[in-house]
């Protein structure tokens, strides 16, 4: 039998996100799984990848084949080198913690009146145009 590492399916039609699975070569993509030896979310910015390390190297050693879309997952994370021998590559980019958004009270609650609300311009500007065409017309009948 022989066993791969591969990404299976789950999410909505356009925001997808994978586990990364280990299984039989001929079940289909989102079939029945061996394990479950990570996750990859890449609609994320930055992409969220979570592996194993140790089960990873487990599979690896007794001979599970990583597809090309895990094999480049395990590449960034350096599972793959140290399974070969390799040097480590350069560390992942992790996101920065979110900044808490200052609250409505904190921005100043001085609610001070900054001009006239934008209907009554449009209402003014209505009488005046009115205002302008009756005297347009009272100097053409005279």
């Amino acid at each position: 039998m022989a066993v791969k590492i591969k990404l299976k399916r789950l999410g909505k039609i356009r925001a997808p996100h994978y586990r990364i699975v280990v299984a039989d070569s001929r079940t289909r993509r989102d079939g029945r799984a061996i394990e479950e030896i990570g996750k990859y979310q890449p609609t994320y910015h930055p992409s969220i990848i979570e592996v194993d390390a140790d089960r990873v190297a487990y599979w690896l050693g007794v001979g599970a084949q990583p597809t090309e879309p895990v094999l480049a997952i395990l590449k960034k994370t350096g599972d793959w080198q140290k399974f070969k021998g390799e040097p480590a590559p350069a560390p992942l980019l992790v996101a920065e913690p979110k900044k808490a958004r200052p609250s409505f009270e904190a921005l100043g609650s001085d609610d001070s009146g900054k001009g006239e609300a934008i209907t009554q311009k449009k209402k003014a500007e209505k009488k005046d145009e009115a205002a302008a065409e009756s005297s347009a017309a009272e100097s053409t009948e005279a």
